[in-house]
């Protein structure tokens, strides 16, 4: 196997990421994006209750506040890209008076409210073409140009399931490295990647800190935070604070 592994090394690299659609996630989602050659946004998958694909936090008074976005019969026996939203231009409305309210002496306060409002003001039907807007409209932003795309466009390989459904999508892209985040660990097996001659890595993300008013620093919010305080150039530098394991 050891020959096999140097072999994947040595080819050049096709490296493919692929994660379930979010609004406007962590540092960590956008190091993936902007590390691999095409990110698939896993959206023709079941929705996971109480998980991140409609909620995460800003900063409010110093401390972590989550935000949800409102959703009608979200159910973990529909697909991510089945479930609607309830009300969002209601919603959103109160939404940017908190950002306002929280962010509005930010340095960069202006240019990330407009990019914010533009995404949650675009039409979505669903959950998902919200978080895949926040998604691509967030890169644009950010200049990364990694292709994005979404699985159900595509692959059409429901019928498989976990691992195989990946492997097969790395297959049809004709990806030899595939990068998963850190909390796929105990549920993706690197020896049956390497049996399909496609390296198996995950990202994990380095300490990341920046200036968020007086207030002690607060890790791992919504993307929202760094757009209000770090410029592009100081947003990419903390992207490139990862290892792969």
């Amino acid at each position: 196997m050891m020959e096999e592994t140097l072999k994947i090394e040595n080819e050049p690299k096709r490296v493919l990421g692929i994660m379930q659609p979010y609004v406007f996630p962590y540092i960590g989602y956008f190091q993936l994006i902007k590390r691999v050659d095409k990110f698939v946004i896993y959206d023709d998958v079941a929705f996971i209750n109480k998980g991140w694909i409609n909620r995460n936090n800003i900063l409010m008074n110093g401390k972590a506040s989550m935000f949800t976005i409102p959703l009608i019969g979200a159910s973990q026996n529909k697909l991510i890209r089945e479930i609607e939203i309830d009300n969002l231009a209601a919603w959103s409305k109160k939404f940017f008076k908190t950002l306002e309210q929280s962010y509005k002496k930010a340095p960069f306060y202006k240019e990330a409210f407009g990019l914010i409002e533009q995404v949650f003001n675009s039409p979505a039907e669903n959950i998902s073409a919200l978080a895949v807007n926040s998604l691509k409209e967030t890169c644009k932003y950010l200049k990364i140009e990694t292709e994005i795309i979404e699985s159900s466009v595509i692959y059409q390989n429901q019928e498989l399931k976990a691992q195989n459904r990946i492997l097969d999508i790395c297959k049809q892209e004709n990806a030899n490295h595939y990068i998963n985040p850190i909390g796929g660990m105990a549920i993706y097996d690197k020896q049956l990647f390497a049996d399909n001659k496609i390296l198996l890595n995950f990202i994990k993300s380095n300490a990341i800190q920046y200036t968020q008013f007086k207030n002690e620093f607060v890790p791992w919010l919504s993307i929202i935070d760094l757009l209000m305080f770090c410029s592009v150039e100081e947003i990419n530098e903390h992207l490139n604070k990862f290892e792969l394991v």
